[in-house]
């Protein structure tokens, strides 16, 4: 799904707006085809489970929107995909674009917070899309190797 730019960005710039309006601390992300990871926490009023439940329904309905109106060559396949899912889960109107839950994991030693910070970093390295973390575009990698990454962050000591 994320493999195209288009899809990314909006994942980008939803995250980037819960981090100024909705008080979402972003450590570490990656963007991979057909799924996200995230590293945060909230500083605001609002409780994490309520600011992911609300990128989640921007970027989905945003994400259909841009299917439905940009020459998408799997237009077909993935608003079956999409709407064959939400026919299962009786909490969708037609569409399930993300998963119902998370799998959240708290930080509980800074080993383990290492240990996610690593696996984050390397999944696009694993997939073979890039030789080197830092080269992928949608992570906060680039951040970490002193370069400018998409979206400003807080690191992780």
């Amino acid at each position: 799904m994320f493999s195209r730019s288009l899809y990314a960005d909006i994942v980008i710039e939803s995250l980037c707006y819960c981090q100024q309006y909705k008080g979402l601390v972003i450590y570490a992300y990656c963007i991979m085809s057909n799924h996200v990871h995230l590293i945060v926490s909230r500083s605001g009023e609002q409780t994490l489970s309520e600011i992911l439940q609300d990128f989640k329904k921007y970027t989905a309905v945003k994400i259909l929107k841009e299917i439905d109106h940009v020459a998408e060559s799997r237009k077909s396949w993935f608003l079956w995909i999409f709407k064959s899912t939400g026919k299962r889960n009786s909490n969708n109107k037609v569409y399930q674009f993300w998963q119902q839950d998370n799998h959240p994991e708290e930080l509980i030693s800074n080993q383990f917070m290492d240990q996610k910070l690593d696996y984050l970093h390397n999944n696009p390295v694993v997939a073979g899309i890039v030789d080197e973390p830092e080269h992928y575009r949608y992570s906060r990698a680039r951040n970490y190797a002193g370069q400018k990454g998409l979206l400003a962050v807080a690191f992780l000591e």
